[in-house]
């Protein structure tokens, strides 16, 4: 009876045997290059999914209806509590809607053994690509779940990332001209380690486009003669609408509210600068 009957028992929900694509973020990056060669190009940013299911299939539907998205970005909180089968549904919603999309992890991500299933399906927590000109930098920011017991956000993996590309700038001139950080949670945060705050926005700013406090005008998104910064960073986690030059230096930081407030951001990266528009669905 017991052998006949073994399909009735469920894999225990931190089990490791899943189903479906795994390494996302690659194999979508390498999507995303061979659909956008240059700026300018649209992403969406929707972020903190987590639970909300009709919302996020809702929200989809609307990035996909536009006809105008290149690719997605997905600010973490996949998850509630870090489950396989949390983050299989989710994947397989962003898979449905037809658009290469690659996401960073939460703090809930992170439950159990969310790391580890987000390593399997996703790839590495820290990661970086370029689309064109412009270049993404990718980070786990979530430093309260581990705890302190690992360098969250890792500012070695930062430095490494900015000299290969002074590298490839000083071999090529203008070949990253942009930058876009992306995160979960942001500096000041309950789930950021604040006592790297300071050195996280000093490394940011040898990225290309990040500028310094004499480029930028303060809570412009602009340089001094008028046009528009080619650096911002967007990040979730708050589940709440903001925008906020954190730093005071012109980079700004783009907040997204949870998916269940029924809005993601679109971002336009052209050559002169990027746009911005927050839509509710």
């Amino acid at each position: 009876m017991m052998l006949a009957s073994c399909n009735w028992f469920e894999y225990h929900p931190y089990a490791s045997k899943i189903s479906g694509t795994t390494q996302v973020n690659s194999k979508s990056i390498e999507a995303i290059r061979g659909k956008v060669a240059d700026v300018p190009f649209k992403f969406a940013f929707i972020t903190d999914t987590q639970g909300s299911y009709d919302d996020t299939r809702k929200a989809l539907d609307a990035i996909k209806a536009r006809g105008d998205i290149d690719f997605i970005i997905h600010g973490g909180d996949q998850t509630d509590f870090g489950l396989p089968k949390e983050y299989i549904w989710c994947r397989d919603m962003f898979e449905s809607a037809g658009l290469p999309f690659v996401t960073v992890i939460g703090n809930h991500d992170c439950l159990g053994n969310g790391e580890d299933t987000f390593r399997y399906i996703y790839g590495p927590v820290n990661f970086s690509f370029n689309v064109g000109p412009v270049h993404f930098l990718c980070l786990n920011t979530v430093a309260l779940e581990y705890d302190y017991s690992e360098p969250v956000p890792d500012l070695d993996f930062i430095e490494s990332d900015y000299l290969a590309l002074d590298r490839a700038n000083s071999e090529s001139p203008g070949t990253v001209t942009h930058t876009i950080a992306v995160m979960h949670s942001r500096p000041n945060d309950d789930q950021f380690n604040n006592n790297v705050a300071k050195p996280f926005n000093n490394y940011l700013m040898h990225f290309p486009g990040m500028g310094g406090e004499d480029d930028n005008v303060e809570g412009t998104g602009r340089y001094k003669d008028g046009t528009k910064a080619r650096a911002f960073c967007i990040n979730g986690h708050n589940h709440s609408q903001e925008v906020v030059d954190m730093y005071g230096n012109g980079i700004l930081y783009y907040q997204c509210p949870n998916v269940a407030k029924r809005m993601f951001f679109v971002f336009t990266v052209t050559d002169g600068g990027y746009d911005y528009e927050a839509v509710e669905f």
